[in-house]
């Protein structure tokens, strides 16, 4: 089934889009108010095409989403996955991962503190194999 999901471009390797539009009108929100224009770019991602492709996904916040986000985090990431899915890390969740990174909590309370937050989930294109399963459908200014 195909999804519908909203992205922005940036200029590192990897290309995030967020699977709904609301994150990123939110997003453009913060360009708006530095005066710059917000354009939200929209794609079509259909999963059932993408058998062949490696998928990492997280259906919550885990500990191992905390320690796959660490490695990122520390330049650390080998893997070879076309696609990671799971929960953004906002501001809250960023926060406890921060707290843990920074080893002032533990991570059995990193976890706990985790388990109540539910995951605002994005995807991760991190190949070209990957970015070839979107279709562009259009793109709007907020």
């Amino acid at each position: 089934m195909p999804k519908n999901i909203a992205g922005s471009i940036n200029s590192s390797r990897f290309q995030s889009v967020i699977a709904s539009t609301l994150p990123a009108k939110k997003w453009c929100g913060k360009f708006k108010r530095r005066g710059k224009q917000g354009i939200v770019t929209t794609y079509e991602f259909d999963e059932s095409t993408s058998s062949s492709l490696k998928i990492l996904s997280f259906d919550s916040y885990s500990e191992e989403w905390l320690d796959f986000i660490l490695k990122c985090r520390r330049k650390q990431d080998s893997s070879d996955y076309d696609i990671v899915m799971g929960g953004v890390a906002n501001d809250k969740v960023f926060n406890t991962v921060e707290l843990y990174f920074d080893h002032l909590i533990d991570k059995q309370e990193a976890i706990k503190r985790l388990r109540y937050e539910k995951p605002n989930m994005q995807i991760c294109f991190r190949s070209e194999r990957a970015l070839k399963q979107l279709h562009f459908e259009g793109s709007f200014e907020v």
